[in-house]
């Protein structure tokens, strides 16, 4: 890929350009905000970030080969680098990074699924439903970046502009028909996903969450609203839109409110174009019946709970939208089993389950816990933590909730990042402790501890519910982090369990 500087230098709003030698022939291989990925004529872009300033690494930019720098303010580099100096760097990104990969989304068709909780079950399932019926898919998301079967790495659920982008591009080199994506509040509050052009966009709920960034919980509302407003952008050149919208979410008053195109609506407890009915969870899945104007059927899922039955309607309503024939909709959840880390149950001989979920707001803990009630027979025993550097308000919000619906809570770390762990978990007690009523509590730092610790306990017929990190293979402390993978530490503990040695 390989844009004239001339012309990315035209796609800005406003710019000055300071050099003292001809442009004109200068040719860009790369965009990069990040000065160690800089390469031979690559464009470099001064980002002004919470902690570090792209400005300081211009020297670094132009010795690992970069021709072009955009700035804030002047910096000095040699006559043969050109010079753009700009208002706001992030929005000139906005203006070039799409441009210069030929704003590859616009030649896919593009599903977006945005709210806080059932994101990644939703793009899953779509992306089984798309490739049933024939569909060459990509898929965008917390887990991984998937090309069909290629898995590429990811660090954010939704990538930088930059990284999006180019992701994007690989994609419709590809020969992509389909790209599903999760979008995160912060992606569209920060404009991330800048030059998509979405055809289908899922609404799946808003419960607290990111409020550390978002700080009130209307604009977290109104980012995630961002979605469905772009379905009729100004710049959008392909037909057929559609938004998905779970209406008995308080919050989807707001999402239908910014959609002005074509909207599908689900539910279980109000009248929606599929509405869920006669509703069977048990414990190794679930029946349902969907009933409204867009289809009259009744399906069987191998996945379990009330909050995967509103996942497989946002599911569906995406494949409808997207005229998928209900033949392939159902083939595809029939053979469609789970997710990595959400509601997974882990086998390793034992006579009572252990589940492992990334359930990390109020609303996903207690959803997961309410399934695990519903379907257990004996005691539920809940390992759980909060992150630090995150929302501290849902702590005791979530601890309160794991006390009520369990017979056992340990309460342990999660991802503590900069914060003490000790305080964070006495934040969580503060709700556990008068929210017991009896039952038994734990508070051990250490997480494997915490996981061993269930397991010791753990008796015939009981469920085990590990919560928080899912699929996650690694702890982020204060220092350091670490490889850690809630799997791996429950079925060494039951191995141990069951070989005597707990």
């Amino acid at each position: 890929m390989h844009k004239a500087v001339t012309d990315l230098i035209k796609k800005l709003s406003n710019a000055t350009t300071i050099n003292t030698t001809d442009i004109t022939g200068i040719d860009i291989s790369s965009l990069e905000c990040d000065s160690r990925k800089v390469q031979k004529d690559s464009l470099f872009f001064c980002i002004k970030g919470a902690t570090v300033d792209g400005h300081d690494f211009v020297g670094q930019a132009i010795k690992n080969g970069a021709s072009a720098i955009i700035a804030e303010h002047d910096v000095a580099v040699p006559d043969s680098i050109v010079k753009i100096i700009v208002p706001d760097t992030h929005k000139s990104m906005e203006e070039i990074v799409p441009y210069f990969y030929d704003y590859p989304s616009k030649k896919m068709r593009l599903i977006g699924v945005t709210g806080t909780n059932g994101k990644t079950t939703i793009t899953y399932i779509i992306r089984s439903i798309l490739r049933k019926a024939g569909y060459k898919t990509g898929l965008i998301g917390t887990i991984k970046i998937m090309v069909e079967d290629e898995i590429l790495p990811i660090h954010n659920t939704t990538p930088d502009i930059i990284d999006l982008q180019h992701v994007l591009y690989h994609m419709q080199k590809a020969g992509m028909d389909y790209v599903v994506m999760e979008v995160s509040s912060h992606a569209l509050a920060l404009n991330r996903v800048a030059g998509c052009e979405y055809d289908t966009a899922v609404f799946t709920n808003l419960t607290r969450d990111h409020l550390d960034f978002h700080k009130t919980f209307e604009n977290y509302a109104l980012a995630k609203a961002k979605l469905f407003s772009s379905l009729t952008a100004k710049s959008n050149i392909k037909q057929n839109k559609t938004a998905i919208i779970n209406i008995d979410d308080p919050s989807s008053n707001i999402m239908c409110e910014h959609t002005k195109c074509r909207l599908f609506t689900y539910a279980i407890h109000k009248d929606a174009s599929l509405k869920a009915c006669n509703i069977n969870i048990h414990a190794n899945g679930m029946e349902f019946s969907l009933r409204g104007s867009l289809t009259d059927i009744t399906l069987h899922s191998n996945i379990t709970g009330m909050f995967n039955v509103y996942n497989v309607m946002g599911a569906i309503g995406a494949a409808l939208a997207e005229n998928i024939e209900l033949r392939f909709i159902t083939a595809a959840l029939e053979e469609f089993h789970s997710v990595p880390g959400r509601f997974e149950l882990i086998r390793a001989g034992q006579d009572f389950s252990v589940i492992v979920d990334y359930a990390h707001t109020p609303d996903g803990l207690e959803n997961v816990l309410n399934t695990a009630r519903q379907i257990t027979t004996k005691r539920l025993i809940t390992v759980f933590g909060c992150g630090g550097d995150r929302d501290r308000t849902k702590r005791p919000i979530m601890g309160k909730i794991a006390a009520e619906k369990s017979d056992i809570v340990i309460a342990t770390s999660d991802n503590p990042r900069s914060e003490d762990p000790e305080f964070i978990l006495s934040e969580v007690e503060n709700g556990v402790i008068p929210a017991l009523h009896g039952n038994f509590h734990e508070k051990i730092t250490d997480r494997k501890k915490a996981i061993y610790r269930a397991i010791e306990l753990a008796k015939a017929g009981d469920i085990i519910m590990i919560a928080g990190k899912g699929h996650e293979n690694y702890q982020i402390l204060k220092d350091k982090t670490i490889h850690f993978d809630d799997k791996e530490i429950a079925i060494t503990a039951i191995k141990s369990k069951l070989a005597g040695e707990l």
